[in-house]
């Protein structure tokens, strides 16, 4: 096999046929199947049933130091979860806050709070006459949903190898209109990027013209590995204060795909000043989050031992689904020169870039033949992906028979583009 864009004419339209009868055979399947989103399968749920069984009458419902936790009170969470958070973020229990079942609902908050007080207090940024976010794309989609939805101008930021273009955050940043940036900084959604040091550091050196700047350090997928040797990431906390800025960044995570994601627990990581801020206003919000629900984790997760063991089942349901999807998106597109994708080594995504202007039109051909993928341009602020090439992955829910039909039908599709295109034929 060549490159697509050496075939003659004659080899294209037969190419293009040969194609169409492909996809003419999807359609006669009448598929229904959905991978719109990074859902853990019920296989990795059932890795953690006995959460269910760890706190009832028989085991008690106090915490270590003797707090009634089906009662009123401990809106930091409760220490020992607590510390299972501060053991997983490499932070202090006092870096801590535990909140409620979604990492999403704390940020949305946090910046929200922001919008009306201010990071620390004071003047909100939605008293300002602009307010801009930097937005490294292709990123996370409910990240953009939260500026668009709070009035948030969003200027993008290109992903590199190592992370966001951090010559292009430097400069931005000198804008004091801009007050903050989202970003998955290991295992990125959807490009599977782990920052590299070097990234990392520029980001901890970072000196905006904005003072009350902040940088949402989504760390989703801080334990998500799908391979015994994983990506490192620098701790942004511990580089920040080498910098003295470490108020800069506000760090957050989740059990939600590693126990249940409607019913894990959420976290925030963050400097003294920072945690103080969060603190007084949470103790205006809540009286305190599920304690019980922080219970069940911290006994199920004594240590990281247990916590790792655990991720390591999860890692070898995960792993086969995101092989069978490269080996046949290699396969299948690898010496065509039509595409081209990350190979994550771990995290939740995939992330294909097919032929410039021609991702939408996959999509739709995905769409009719019965899979549904993420939304062609949600990976971009506004769910505009400026050169229409990128589509996201999502292999973790089917199982595997399933989504090598669903990846023969993706690469189908954008093979079948990707010859109309050069042919003139799409719509």
């Amino acid at each position: 096999m060549k490159a697509l864009s050496a075939f003659s004419r004659e080899e294209l339209l037969a190419f293009e046929q040969a194609t169409a009868k492909q996809y003419e055979e999807f359609l006669a399947q009448k598929l229904s199947i959905d991978m719109s989103r990074g859902k853990p399968c019920t296989q990795q749920l059932n890795l953690s049933d006995s959460i269910l069984d760890n706190v009832n009458t028989e085991t008690g419902f106090k915490s270590a130091n003797g707090t009634e936790c089906r009662n009123y009170g401990i809106p930091a969470g409760i220490d020992e979860c607590r510390q299972l958070f501060a053991d997983i973020l490499e932070v202090k229990p006092e870096n801590i806050i535990v909140g409620g079942n979604s990492s999403l609902n704390l940020m949305f908050d946090y910046v929200a709070q922001c919008m009306l007080k201010g990071p620390t207090g004071e003047k909100g940024w939605a008293f300002e006459d602009e307010v801009i976010f930097l937005c490294p794309a292709p990123g996370y989609d409910r990240h953009f949903s939260i500026c668009e939805y709070l009035g948030i101008k969003m200027v993008n930021v290109p992903m590199l190898a190592t992370g966001p273009d951090m010559d292009v955050v430097e400069e931005l940043v000198k804008n004091p209109k801009v007050k903050g940036l989202f970003c998955v900084p290991k295992y990125s959604n959807p490009m599977g990027i782990t920052f590299s040091d070097e990234t990392v550091e520029r980001f901890a050196k970072l000196k905006p013209a904005a003072k009350d700047f902040r940088v949402i350090w989504d760390n989703a997928y801080c334990i998500h590995d799908l391979y015994e040797e994983s990506d490192k990431l620098l701790n942004i906390l511990t580089e920040a204060a080498k910098y003295g800025n470490e108020d800069t960044f506000v760090v957050f995570t989740s059990t939600s795909k590693i126990t249940y994601p409607g019913s894990g627990v959420s976290a925030i990581a963050a400097s003294t000043n920072n945690i103080k801020a969060i603190m007084a206003r949470l103790t205006m919000q809540t009286i305190g989050h599920d304690k019980i629900n922080q219970l069940r984790h911290a006994r199920a997760f004594k240590d990281m031992k247990a916590l790792n063991e655990h991720m390591q089942r999860h890692a070898e349901i995960l792993r086969p689904k995101f092989e069978a999807v490269l080996d046949i998106l290699s396969k299948e597109l690898g010496e065509l020169n039509i595409a081209s994708w990350n190979k994550p080594r771990g995290g939740y995504f995939i992330s294909l870039d097919v032929e410039v202007g021609s991702a939408k039109y996959v999509g739709k051909l995905c769409k009719d033949a019965g899979l549904v993928l993420t939304t062609v341009g949600a990976t971009f602020p506004y769910g505009v992906d400026p050169e229409d090439k990128n589509i996201r992955i999502a292999p973790t829910f089917p199982p595997v028979d399933e989504l090598k039909i669903c990846c023969s039908l993706l690469c189908c599709c954008v093979k079948l583009a990707a010859a109309r295109e050069l042919l003139g034929k799409t719509e």
